[in-house]
């Protein structure tokens, strides 16, 4: 649980909204852990191996956001833990109040 919000750093894109994400693999849940840099940390279970950590990045943001798996793409760093994802159908602001909703529980 967390004691107040976080402002994530997160852009419009076409139909939706894009934000910048830190991966950390193999940790014990998945969970957000707050920021890095400008980046939400995300903790995620999957090892990052054969995509498992992409899946279950978009499986763990589909969740939180309350949005179907394939309203989630990653853009970019498919192979980093530096990644890019995008949002369709939600604005950035819908984005930012699910993902603090998530942290105050």
């Amino acid at each position: 649980m967390r004691e107040r919000e976080i402002e994530f750093r997160i852009s419009s894109a076409e139909g939706g909204a894009a934000f910048p994400v830190r991966i950390v693999p193999r940790a014990s849940k998945n969970e957000i852990s707050g920021r890095q840099g400008e980046a939400i940390k995300i903790r995620l279970a999957a090892p990052p191996v054969e995509g498992a950590a992409n899946e279950a990045l978009i499986d763990f943001l589909a969740e939180i956001l309350e949005v179907r798996k394939r309203q989630i793409e990653i853009l970019s760093g498919h192979a980093s833990r530096d990644k890019i994802v995008c949002v369709v159908g939600l604005m950035p602001h819908e984005i930012e109040a699910r993902l603090n909703a998530y942290l105050m529980k």
